[in-house]
């Protein structure tokens, strides 16, 4: 297994997790960042570092229990996992890790549970939530059908053993529940109405796991309209693929913020 990078560990409702402080120098608002499904502290790549030089405030960046060099799965995952990561997880790293009421970035998995954070009356300064989910669309199971059905015979788990403790487990504790029949009517529609803070939601026009239709049922049930991002060319990571645009954006959220 690859040497774990720089970074601290936590345990928190009774799993560790790692995670790394970024521009701790900083002061001001904290951004915690949230990763996808199969994401981690480094497969953020240097967006964190970027958005928190620019912005000059600290940020904080953890991988999920079952991801990254975090405490692997023990078994599947339910299908409440994004609940219960924004409910019962998350409101204890920012107890931990922060002062003050944090602006959250999320990417997918993370954009949706921000989202539930948010909906839950959990205090937040704002939300940049990247390719978000708010309900399951058909185009999104396919294309994980499609990865799940040729991955016993890629290279997937080599290339990701190099940012998870457990491959394997990483990709089946997303894929197998996104395919569950049971997690075919999951939505967080009802959670939009209660979120009052800013938000800013990225989108890329060529997304392989979603449509507009989750960023225009976001504006529908949102108190405010969010600031909208279209990435042109862009797939599931804007933020990869056009790192600048979507950093400036994000940046842009945060000075608005004061």
């Amino acid at each position: 297994m690859p040497e774990v990078p720089t970074g601290e560990t936590l345990v928190v409702s009774g799993r560790r997790i790692h995670y790394a402080l970024v521009g701790s120098g900083f002061s001001g608002t904290p951004i915690v960042f949230l990763h996808e499904g199969l994401g981690s502290v480094e497969l953020w790549r240097e967006f964190p570092r970027k958005v928190v030089t620019a912005s000059r405030h600290p940020g904080v960046v953890y991988s999920r229990h079952g991801n990254g060099w975090s405490e692997p799965l023990d078994g599947p995952r339910d299908v409440d996992y994004m609940h219960f990561e924004a409910r019962e997880v998350l409101p204890d790293v920012v107890a931990r890790l922060t002062e003050t009421p944090p602006i959250l970035v999320g990417h997918s998995d993370g954009a949706s549970i921000a989202l539930i954070y948010a909906g839950s009356g959990h205090p937040v300064a704002g939300l940049a939530l990247i390719a978000p989910h708010v309900f399951v669309e058909p185009l999104t199971l396919e294309s994980i059908g499609a990865l799940r059905r040729g991955f016993a015979g890629s290279d997937m788990s080599e290339k990701m053993a190099k940012y998870h403790t457990d491959a394997q487990g990483t990709f089946l504790g997303w894929a197998d529940v996104w395919l569950n029949p049971k997690f075919r009517s999951w939505n967080i529609e009802e959670y939009l109405t209660d979120v009052s803070s800013p938000t800013l939601v990225v989108q890329g026009d060529a997304d392989e796991y979603g449509t507009l239709r989750q960023l225009d049922a976001i504006d529908a049930g949102l108190p405010q309209p969010a600031q909208r991002l279209v990435v042109e060319g862009a797939g599931h990571s804007p933020h990869l693929s056009h790192m600048e645009i979507v950093t400036r954006a994000v940046v842009d959220l945060i000075q608005d913020l004061g």
